[in-house]
């Protein structure tokens, strides 16, 4: 028997889908918010165009932040790195000491308007979930385990891959899903530079006083933000029962 929770998310993905590719549906949900005859559904772009270049930049930064701090992760845990730990930490806390549209006040002059500050700030932002998970995740590996694997013949290359990323894989899955999560949110600044996404519904609502508009924005980001959320807790979970139910861990 499906579970509430798998009918919730089903129910969410459907409300999604209808509502991103035929809104005109819902026009009466959205018609009282407006006033002075102002459209009740967004009409200056297509709200699936702009979902799925939300998604884009969201992933795309993601996928470039799990590159960088799951290697810095691993290499301040191996004794070459040890002594990088502090400068490493610095480095991936720039995104989260300075606020996403600092960076992109800092970026626009440099690389101009549109999606490419966005995907930098979104990039730094990400950095530190990912980093701390990554290294909490391989040193909570027990010793003995990578005794065990030592006197089984390993290499570290060996030990590495066949033994601490395996058995830290669901922390730093937990920490790759915080921060995708936290730049969906974060990601609608990025219209404020051009950036094509969400954001551009919630500002225009904010620009002409259309409850409507934000609305339609906010309510496409946190649906987008429940689905993410159930798929990769699902992963996390997976991973687990395949380690013997060892627990993810987040930040």
């Amino acid at each position: 028997m499906m579970r509430w929770g798998n009918i919730a998310w089903f129910l969410a993905l459907a409300l999604l889908l209808a509502f991103i590719t035929a809104p005109d549906l819902f026009t009466f949900v959205f018609a009282p918010l407006t006033e002075h005859n102002a459209p009740p559904i967004y009409n200056q772009g297509s709200l699936l165009s702009l979902t799925l270049s939300h998604l884009l930049i969201v992933f795309g930064a993601a996928f470039a932040s799990t590159i960088i701090a799951v290697s810095l992760g691993i290499f301040v845990t191996r004794p070459s790195g040890v002594e990088f730990l502090p400068l490493s930490r610095s480095l991936v806390n720039i995104g989260q000491t300075f606020p996403p549209i600092a960076v992109l006040a800092v970026a626009v002059p440099l690389v101009g308007f549109g999606e490419t500050p966005t995907f930098i700030a979104l990039f730094l932002y990400g950095l530190l979930p990912i980093f701390e998970n990554t290294l909490s995740g391989i040193t909570q590996v027990s010793p003995l385990t990578l005794e065990a694997a030592k006197g089984m013949g390993m290499s570290p290359r060996g030990r590495l891959f066949g033994v601490e990323l395996p058995l830290a894989l669901p922390v730093i899955l937990a920490g790759i899903r915080l921060s995708i999560i936290i730049n969906l949110g974060t990601a609608t600044i990025g219209s404020t530079v051009a950036a094509k996404g969400l954001g551009e519904v919630i500002i225009a609502g904010l620009q002409s006083n259309n409850l409507a508009f934000v609305l339609q924005g906010g309510l496409v980001v946190a649906l987008l933000a429940i689905l993410i959320h159930g798929v990769l807790t699902r992963i996390e979970r997976s991973a687990s029962a395949r380690l013997g139910g060892r627990g993810s861990e987040s930040l």
